[in-house]
């Protein structure tokens, strides 16, 4: 396997504000886990310095009038009908680089969708991508462009059978809305519940409409669901589903909110469950374009994307963090010195009822999705 990680310390330039829970530092703590843990070397070809998306790139997806506001967005300052598009106090904050910021994560995603497509790579990993949310006139949910529709329309205008994967705790709303009504593109998002968690859309009857009817499969799961839960729906859905539409490629989003100390969610996952669904898609993209996502306890952030790329490399990493990371940055949240959790288990009437639920979401899935296909 040819691998590439997409990475660049101007990621962490940016800042949404101190009270913002989106800290992008947690990119560059993820790097350097991944570089002390021995995962990437100082001259290791796998690192990729990504470039820029340019405004033409946006436009493959964003409207001309909200680029337009991005661009005046971009010195920090307040503008009119900035509300309108979304922007402003709370989710998402208008702050110096704002435009700069989101053309580098996009072109990140736009880069590794090229490596991968071109061959150059058979797996690329962008953590600062993923940003799901975002519409086509609209920011949303900490997220201003929408770097996985961005990537997977690059791919499907070559010619690309493109599958979408998404495992973070939010339903990819943006990218499923961007390929509604297309058989060309297949969205698959297991989240949290919309009816319990923002953006309050996955419910499981939205399957898509016209051509795309059956394309778009949601697998909405209750809160505190747990590793055994989870993991069962995906090996439940997945890959059949991946079996059935045969993708050239699959891009994924690898959000870690569904983290059982995560802030903005109500999930029970551990590195135990997210590893096992990363070694999944392994199994079944021969390409594979990976995308970051949420994750608001930093700690989980580094730990999960630290343990992902060291699954795309077939590479074992190390049980316990290391103690020089700690040295620098214990305080960043870091409890302990375990790199991997134990795998966490609800039990009791809670358990029985969790169980329930999901096993009707998933024979809905099998038969209004699977079939569809």
């Amino acid at each position: 396997m040819k691998t590439a990680f997409l990475y660049s310390d101007e990621f962490a330039r940016f800042d949404y504000g101190t009270d913002h829970p989106l800290k992008l530092f947690r990119l560059k703590l993820t790097y350097e886990l991944i570089k002390v843990c021995g995962l990437l070397g100082p001259s290791d070809p796998r690192l990729v310095e990504p470039v820029s998306a340019t405004i033409d790139d946006l436009l493959l997806f964003h409207s001309p009038e909200y680029i337009s506001l991005l661009k005046a967005a971009t010195s920090g300052r307040t503008t009119v009908n900035a509300e309108f598009f979304g922007l402003g106090p709370g989710d998402n904050p208008i702050f110096p680089g704002l435009l700069e910021g989101s053309l580098l994560a996009a072109g990140a995603s736009l880069n590794a969708a090229t490596l991968v497509d071109s061959g150059e790579a058979d797996i690329a990993f962008n953590i600062a991508g993923g940003l799901h949310h975002a519409q086509r006139d609209r920011a949303s949910g900490f997220c201003y462009i929408n770097d996985p529709v961005l990537a997977i329309k690059t791919l499907i205008n070559r010619g690309r059978r493109v599958a979408y994967i998404d495992i973070d705790a939010h339903h990819g709303d943006g990218v499923q809305f961007a390929f509604y009504d297309t058989d060309k593109v297949l969205t698959v998002s297991l989240h949290e519940t919309g009816a319990m968690l923002f953006p309050g859309t996955g419910f499981e009857g939205e399957t898509g409409s016209g051509a795309g009817k059956g394309y778009s499969v949601n697998v909405p799961l209750p809160p505190e669901c747990d590793d055994e839960l989870f993991t069962r729906a995906f090996t439940e859905i997945v890959p059949p589903l991946m079996e059935s539409f045969k993708p050239d490629i699959i891009v994924s989003q690898l959000g870690v909110d569904t983290f059982r100390t995560d802030p903005l969610a109500h999930l029970n996952l551990t590195t135990h469950g997210f590893c096992s669904m990363i070694r999944m898609i392994k199994s079944l993209a021969s390409k594979w374009v990976a995308l970051g996502g949420g994750g608001y306890d930093i700690a989980n952030v580094a730990r999960a994307w630290t343990l992902a790329w060291a699954a795309m490399n077939d590479e074992q990493a190390p049980q316990e963090v290391p103690d020089a990371f700690l040295l620098r940055h214990g305080d960043a949240g870091f409890r302990g010195r375990s790199l991997h959790d134990d795998p966490f288990v609800v039990s009791g009437r809670k358990k029985e009822e969790m169980t329930k639920e999901v096993e009707r979401v998933i024979a809905y899935v099998k038969n209004h999705s699977l079939r569809s296909v």
